[in-house]
C-alpha cells in the first residue's frame, strides 16, 4: 500500500503547485470494469462540514487519517474509483493513488450541514470545464428538494445546467436526489420512504437537456426493487449513515444490487470508518457484493 505523508504533500503544494495540473495530465485513466459495475469510495463529506461518524462529531477532522483510510480502500481489489472535492482528490493524485481509477468530482457543497441556508446547495466545487480539462470521469450533484424552501428552485436549475454541461463533454452526471424537510432551523431531514425516493428520482431524471450521461446516486430504502423500477437510468447505491448492524446493511445492499438498474455502490463513512475499524475488511465485502451480484438473483448474501 502507498502510505501517505501529509507533511510531504503540504511541502509539495508550497514548493510546486504546478505539480497538480501536471499530475492530472500524466494520470493513467481508468478503463471501466468488464462487468459494467462500479464501487466508488465517497470522500466529499468534509467540504459540507459533515465530519461526524456514529456520534463522534469530529471523526473525519484529521485529513492525514482520512487520507490513510482512503489509501487502504483504494488499494483493495474491486475498488474502481473515488468521489471527492478538489482538495481531497489532489492529495490522492499527488500520492499516486488515482492511477487507473474512476474519479468523480463533487460540484456543489455550499449547503453546509446545520446552516440556515443548508438547502441553498450552490456550486462551490468543481465545474464541467475543469472536470473535462483535468481528465476526470464526471461530476456529482447533491440535489435536495424541499417543497417549502425557495432555494430548491435554484438548485434544480443549477443541477439541470450541470447535467447538460457534463453531457456535452461526454462526462458522467451523478445526481443524488432527495425529497427533504426542515425539522428545525439547524436540522434538515431526508425523506427515506419509498414513495418520497421514487418522487425524487422522477424529478432528478428529468433535469438537463439530455439524460444520456445521467447516473443516479440513491439511498437504499424499503421496497428497493419497487424504487428502482421507477427509472432506467444507471443507479449507484449510497451507503448512508454508518449506523446499525453492518451485516444487515450488507444484506440490503446485496438484495438491491440484484436489480438491473443498480450498477454499483458509492460509499464513504460506512467503509472508511467501520464499527470494527477494519477498513480493508469492510471494503472487501462491498467489492464482493458489487462485482459478484447478478441481476435477477434476489437474496444473494
Amino acid at each position: 500500500m502507498n502510505m501517505i505523508n501529509a507533511a510531504q504533500l503540504t511541502r509539495r503544494r508550497v514548493e510546486d503547485p504546478g505539480s497538480i495540473p501536471r499530475a492530472w495530465k500524466e494520470r493513467r485513466r481508468c478503463e471501466r470494469p468488464e462487468d459494467g459495475r462500479l464501487l466508488v469510495i465517497a470522500a466529499d463529506h468534509p467540504a459540507r462540514g459533515a465530519l461526524g461518524v456514529r456520534g463522534n462529531a469530529t471523526a473525519m477532522a484529521s485529513r492525514a487519517e482520512l487520507l490513510e483510510r482512503l489509501a487502504i480502500a483504494l488499494s483493495r481489489p474491486g475498488v474502481d474509483g473515488v468521489l471527492g472535492t478538489a482538495d481531497v482528490l489532489e492529495d490522492l493524485l499527488l500520492a499516486g493513488l488515482l492511477e487507473g481509477k474512476v474519479v468523480i468530482g463533487s460540484m456543489n457543497r455550499g449547503g453546509l450541514q446545520g446552516a440556515e441556508f443548508e438547502f441553498d446547495d450552490r456550486w462551490t466545487g468543481y465545474d464541467a470545464d475543469t472536470l473535462a480539462a483535468n481528465g476526470l470521469d464526471g461530476g456529482k450533484m447533491l440535489t435536495r428538494i424541499c417543497l417549502e424552501d425557495e432555494d430548491t428552485a435554484r438548485v434544480l436549475e443549477a443541477t439541470g445546467s450541470a447535467v447538460t454541461a457534463l453531457a456535452r463533454r461526454g462526462l458522467m452526471a451523478m445526481v443524488e436526489p432527495f425529497l427533504s424537510v426542515r425539522d428545525a432551523p439547524d436540522r434538515v431531514r431526508n425523506l427515506l420512504d419509498p414513495e418520497s425516493v421514487i418522487r425524487s428520482i422522477q424529478i432528478a431524471a428529468g433535469l438537463g437537456a439530455t439524460s444520456s450521461h445521467t447516473w443516479l446516486k440513491l439511498p437504499v430504502v424499503d421496497q428497493m426493487h419497487r424504487v428502482l423500477d421507477s427509472t432506467t437510468l444507471p443507479s449507484l447505491l449510497l451507503g448512508g449513515d454508518p449506523d446499525g448492524d453492518p451485516a444487515e446493511t450488507y444484506r440490503r445492499w446485496a438484495d438491491a444490487l440484484t436489480h438491473p438498474t443498480a450498477v454499483g455502490l458509492v460509499v464513504g463513512r460506512t467503509l472508511l470508518y467501520p464499527s470494527d475499524d477494519d477498513v480493508a475488511k469492510a471494503v472487501d465485502v462491498a467489492a464482493t457484493l458489487v462485482h459478484s451480484s447478478q441481476p435477477g438473483q434476489r437474496g444473494v448474501a
